[in-house]
């Protein structure tokens, strides 16, 4: 037993009962209730291998994953729960109801653990995916296989990725008069940030718009450079180990989320999020030029060498359909004196 499973207060499992396939719903019932300052575990899993024709054992079996590697909560998810018209991508666990937690409040969430769940992940791109959607002409889907005991990822012959995992979706229930919001757009709720800062010994900040703040988590990066660059990033199952706690008041000026523990002690830097559009086209153009100049020689684009070039250092961390880029800001901690 781990010390964060032993420091838990409670534990949320992935189930068709307890997932949300592609919404953050301020009007879907809580699947757990816990206090404020109470910390839980939560199982998420990827859409990744459920989002196909053929079932998860066959999907990942495919790549050499064994049977008893694919998880049971995956194969149950994809049995019972379909994804509706205009849902987002995302596998989504939640929402927790935090006791306590009102409009205007703060929910801080610290990062305490961030397990891996399965050997082997996803990364997934094809036409209208990514930073240069119209590049591709049909999809693909890699599985990248791990190495826990050296803690990397195996991706593509000599090429080794150290692994830093971490939640991509982190959020609390948007305002009640929209709903329920897609999981691929972020905003002021969080949502799909893909910061890939949030390891654990991190801490989210997330403005409260709902009684009990309905927090939801998924979306779990094996890790990822500064930007999915293709689409994705190394897409897996997950368990964080949250702490999650209710400052009064403190969400009243807040327009975005903020972390904080971003860099390892003794910065502890702040970073501040937001969303810019010009940031997005400026990004595009530089990472096609990137590829076309470094990767694709005499005229001819690999698929392969956009895949590979995922993990490309960008600013921006996410954009959705609507061109929103999620930018930060990072600030140095000022200790007083």
């Amino acid at each position: 037993m781990t010390s964060a499973m032993s420091l838990c207060d409670a534990t949320l499992r992935s189930t068709p009962e307890t997932v949300s396939w592609g919404w953050i719903s301020a009007d879907r019932a809580p699947v757990l209730r816990v206090k404020s300052g109470q910390s839980v575990r939560i199982d998420t899993v990827t859409h990744q291998g459920l989002n196909t024709t053929r079932d998860p054992v066959a999907f990942f079996g495919a790549a050499g994953v064994a049977p008893g590697e694919v998880l049971k909560d995956a194969s149950e998810i994809y049995r019972a729960v379909r994804r509706e018209d205009g849902a987002g991508p995302h596998i989504l666990t939640g929402p927790v109801h935090v006791e306590g937690a009102q409009p205007g409040d703060m929910l801080e969430v610290r990062v305490l653990d961030v397990e891996i769940r399965v050997p082997y992940g996803v990364n997934a791109t094809g036409p209208g995916s990514g930073f240069v959607p119209d590049l591709l002409t049909k999809a693909e889907q890699k599985i990248i296989h791990l190495d826990l005991k050296r803690n990397v990822a195996l991706f593509a012959r000599d090429v080794e990725v150290p692994l830093a995992p971490f939640m991509g979706i982190v959020a609390v229930a948007p305002p009640p008069r929209l709903k329920r919001v897609s999981t691929k757009p972020p905003g002021a709720f969080g949502g799909n940030i893909d910061f890939k800062h949030l390891i654990a010994g991190s801490t989210l900040y997330l403005p409260v718009f709902n009684d009990g703040a309905l927090f939801y988590t998924g979306d779990g990066h094996a890790c990822q450079g500064d930007g999915e660059v293709d689409g994705t990033a190394i897409e897996i199952s997950l368990t964080p180990t949250l702490q999650l706690i209710v400052h009064k008041g403190a969400g009243k000026s807040m327009n975005w989320p903020r972390a904080e523990g971003i860099l390892p002690a003794p910065e502890a830097n702040h970073a501040v999020l937001g969303a810019i559009e010009e940031a997005l086209r400026c990004k595009r153009e530089g990472v096609s030029r990137a590829i076309l100049f470094n990767l694709c020689g005499h005229g001819h684009f690999d698929m392969q060498a956009y895949i590979d070039y995922f993990a490309g250092k960008l600013t921006d961390q996410q954009y959705d359909e609507a061109e929103l880029a999620m930018a930060l800001a990072g600030l140095p901690s000022v200790k007083a004196a």
